[in-house]
């Protein structure tokens, strides 16, 4: 008897999952209605804030089907300072690869971690959470990802382990947020909350999300290194740029010590610029334009060789850079329909209905929400914190507490949704596919969530 073999389920292409939300979002348009607040610039601290209290509905402005080709467009072009900066991070490391100077380096590192290989991840993860939780460190991960994977690669773990261990740890900084102006900084000011106080609760945060993140991908890495079937990549081409051959020689060349001191004083300097300077896309572009040029030079490539290889660098970037843009076309469809305030006052409504016991826990799951959103932290903060310090006020919930809940709900959502410019930068650089990385950190996410309503309680119980 003939049977038809059964059509495998195949994963939808990242373009097909952002096209398929941007058409939602399109669709959502048509029954949610259109509004907007009042907003005002504060002459103290430059911002543009939202007048508590000043939602108003519009006339319906439902976003046409026929306007998305626009939309994705003109989503390419908000995005474009984002887009070029990680074609030019794959040029550059393209040509730092090339040198062998990363590799070299990740042999040497993974004879010293040899038979301590796990000891890498919680190092990593406190490392990128200083950055994260100072400096406010995100978009800028992508710039580390590729000496993860690297590692992880020659430690005999997946380029999964060597992302995450360093994506999840600015992530877990930025979330606790200890000396974070971005984020933290801005809520605190919008809250008239003295700037960075409430220190000792959320480093209290950071260490037990770091011992989570631990414990997780640890988990992840060991179960991968018994069955590398298990990898959620498992199957996916995988890339010889990060790839490292621990047999043979670990001589490194002087060109190669060459190249990685013009790496690691490209990375100082970019920290200091970022934190003390005020640096942003052009001047990080630049650093590591000029980088990718000299440490192609320094190892003897001429002109047309460094050329070369940095176009092919940043030509495999270029689909992810795509989905960097495109992404931000949900955001769009959006604004131009005037419903993100809506949704944003209804969040804002629904924490003042609930009973009382659970606001705290409330507020932080409406600004997860309107995370989706709003992506930009300090966006957020914003918009949200001039609307839930009343209504923090109004329930007796401290105004610290409610800032509390906007970098929670802000910190963790960034690590897997579509729209987050930081979390699709580094699955670019690291061409793990979105929808394979959900099905890691959705796990890790709702864990993250689940702690992050206990934090709110242990806020109202300690009274923070």
């Amino acid at each position: 008897m003939n049977t038809k073999a059964k059509r495998r389920f195949q994963t939808p292409h990242t373009f097909v999952i952002l096209v398929a939300l941007i058409v939602i979002a399109a669709i959502a348009t048509y029954f949610v209605p259109a509004g907007e607040f009042v907003r005002y610039d504060d002459p103290v601290t430059g911002r543009t804030l939202v007048e508590s209290g000043s939602y108003h509905t519009l006339d319906p402005r439902p976003f046409s089907f026929l306007k998305i080709p626009g939309a994705v467009y003109r989503a390419l072009v908000d995005a474009s300072d984002i887009v070029t900066f990680l074609l030019i991070i794959g040029g550059a490391f393209e040509l730092v690869n090339e040198t062998g100077a990363i590799h070299a380096m990740c042999k040497r590192l993974s004879k010293s971690f040899k038979g301590r290989e796990l000891l890498v991840i919680p190092l990593f993860l406190t490392l990128f959470s200083i950055f994260g939780t100072t400096m406010g460190m995100s978009t800028e991960v992508a710039i580390f990802v590729p000496i993860g994977i690297t590692l992880a690669h020659s430690l005999g773990l997946d380029k999964v382990t060597g992302t995450t261990m360093i994506a999840m740890g600015a992530a877990t900084g930025f979330t606790a947020g200890l000396l974070n102006p971005f984020s933290v900084g801005v809520a605190q000011d919008i809250a008239q909350v003295p700037l960075f106080s409430g220190i000792g609760y959320r480093a209290f945060i950071l260490v037990v999300l770091l011992i989570t993140d631990t414990i997780y991908i640890s988990w992840y890495a060991i179960r991968v290194k018994k069955h590398p079937e298990k990898s959620i990549i498992y199957g996916e081409p995988e890339d010889d740029e990060f790839i490292v051959d621990n047999t043979g020689d670990d001589t490194m060349t002087r060109r190669q010590a060459a190249v990685l001191v013009i790496l690691f004083a490209s990375f100082a300097l970019l920290i200091y610029g970022l934190m003390c300077w005020g640096w942003y896309f052009e001047e990080m572009a630049a650093v590591f334009l000029t980088m990718g040029v000299a440490c192609g030079f320094v190892n003897g490539f001429g002109p047309n060789k460094v050329a070369s290889v940095f176009g092919q660098g940043a030509k495999g970037i270029v689909v992810g850079a795509l989905i960097v843009g495109i992404a931000r076309g949900i955001e769009v469809v959006l604004s131009d329909a005037m419903v993100i305030d809506t949704v944003i006052n209804a969040a804002a409504n629904l924490v003042s209905g609930i009973p009382q016991s659970i606001q705290c826990v409330g507020m932080f799951l409406a600004q997860t929400i309107v995370s989706f959103l709003v992506t930009s932290g300090s966006g957020q903060a914003a918009i949200t914190m001039p609307l839930m310090t009343p209504v923090a006020d109004l329930v007796g919930i401290s105004r610290q507490t409610a800032v509390l809940a906007f970098q929670l709900g802000d910190g963790f959502s960034n690590s897997i949704l579509p729209t987050s410019s930081s979390l699709m930068g580094y699955l670019v650089v690291s061409k793990i596919p979105y929808s394979k990385w959900l099905k890691f950190m959705i796990p890790l996410f709702l864990i993250w969530t689940g702690l992050g309503c206990l934090f709110m309680l242990g806020a109202i119980a300690i009274g923070y």
